[in-house]
């Protein structure tokens, strides 16, 4: 998946297009970046496991109980550098 595909999927995401965003992710589920707005995707639509399970898949179990708009803008920070 291109570093443009997953900021196209938060930007989706951020602008409340929550299916654009998961079209997207689903699209590369091995990679890691997009597990992990997979995960934001499920918090955000309120399904806690489903999300906990693409955190886990994602390495960022820890950050299952971060506010989903954090994890967003952090994601797009990482993708950054």
């Amino acid at each position: 998946m291109t570093k443009a595909d997953l900021l196209a999927a938060i930007d989706a995401a951020m602008a409340g297009r929550w299916d654009e965003a998961h079209g997207i992710v689903q699209r590369d589920e091995a990679d890691s970046t997009a597990c992990w707005i997979h995960a934001v995707l499920h918090a955000i639509e309120g399904d806690r496991g489903n999300a906990r399970y693409w955190f886990a898949k994602a390495g960022k179990l820890d950050r299952a109980d971060n506010d989903p708009s954090a994890e967003l803008a952090a994601i797009r920070t990482e993708l950054a550098t």
